[in-house]
């Protein structure tokens, strides 16, 4: 692992003075990720769950971790009417009623989402229990989508030894993106590449082909995500159509594509679709010694971080820490 990237997150976000809410606080990772958090006072934390019946089984288990955060477990009738307002003003185009709402409430992941929503937390973290189909279905009614961003999507920060950290996406959400979806996933994933490394992103738009070297309909669908991208952000680093050594490495660069403003030299690499993103973030780790830190949810316009259900608690805390930096 890059210790200095993590050290950095961790150490940027502890100066922010935000509140994290954690709805799956009957897992034991996410106890101890929180007690963590609140004993280094990186930030400040809401325990969703049954706080009797956790406290026991966590005593049962002769840790008593839940015990010293008894005071951090929030009452899910706190605001009740206030929360169930949103949720059902947000969603009643949709054909839900007041009741469905409020039923939807009882589920610790809109719970969760819609406390960041209203503004009672600043960022939530789920997925330890949780899959990542249910943590976006409950964060898009109740967060909903960044302002001109259409597409929920993830990345991975990948922490290599001695180089600058890399950002890969989309390798966790979408399956196939259109060229519309492949343009927000990397303007995204630009802005989040930004937050977390505080360098300038420049972003490669992966192919098999380089630069019109070869001609299909799947190149042709990342030529035009590229052109999307340029006509939204005209003052972002993009290039597409690039095969990743292009993008990588700058002596192949020279070769392949010489008037590229960033081959060689890319930091976000996105994926044409999830197949490759998912086997290439598994590769770097497993073959480089990488550190992947993600899946990273964006897109949305408030955070609320996914989890891998192998998650560490030390993966719990990291994803807290990117939690707090793409709010603030």
């Amino acid at each position: 692992m890059d210790v200095e990237i993590i050290h950095q997150i961790r150490e940027r976000a502890s100066k922010q003075h935000k509140t994290i809410v954690f709805p799956e606080a009957r897992d034991k990772r996410v106890l101890r990720a929180a007690s963590y958090l609140v004993e280094k006072n990186i930030c400040d934390i809401k325990l969703l769950g049954n706080r009797e019946e956790i406290i026991s089984n966590d005593q049962k288990e002769g840790r008593g971790i839940a015990k010293d955060l008894s005071s951090y477990f929030v009452d899910e009738s706190e605001n009740k009417n206030h929360l169930v307002n949103h949720l059902y003003k947000r969603r009643k185009h949709k054909g839900i009623s007041r009741k469905e709402a409020e039923t939807k409430l009882e589920d610790p992941l809109y719970l969760g989402a819609t406390l960041v929503a209203t503004g009672r937390a600043d960022g939530c973290v789920a997925g330890s229990i949780a899959t990542t189909g249910d943590v976006i279905r409950a964060a898009i009614p109740s967060i909903g989508l960044r302002k001109g961003n259409e597409t929920v999507s993830s990345t991975f920060l990948m922490a290599l030894k001695n180089q600058p950290a890399l950002t890969y996406a989309d390798c966790g959400v979408v399956p196939y993106p259109d060229a519309e979806q492949l343009a927000d996933i990397a303007i995204e994933s630009a802005r989040t590449h930004q937050l977390l490394t505080q360098e300038t992103p420049k972003v490669a738009m992966l192919s098999f082909s380089t630069k019109g070297s070869a001609k299909h309909e799947r190149t042709e669908l990342v030529v035009n995500a590229t052109n999307i991208i340029k006509h939204k952000k005209p003052d972002l680093l993009v290039d597409g159509e690039l095969q990743f050594d292009a993008a990588f490495i700058p002596e192949v660069a020279q070769r392949k594509a010489p008037d590229s403003p960033i081959a060689g030299n890319a930091n976000v690499f996105i994926f044409p679709n999830i197949d490759a993103g998912n086997i290439a973030y598994k590769i770097t780790e497993r073959l480089a010694g990488a550190s992947a830190t993600g899946p990273i949810l964006q897109g949305l316009a408030e955070p609320m971080m996914d989890l891998s259900r192998g998650c560490s608690w030390q993966d719990i805390v990291n994803a807290a820490c990117v939690a707090i930096l793409k709010g603030g």
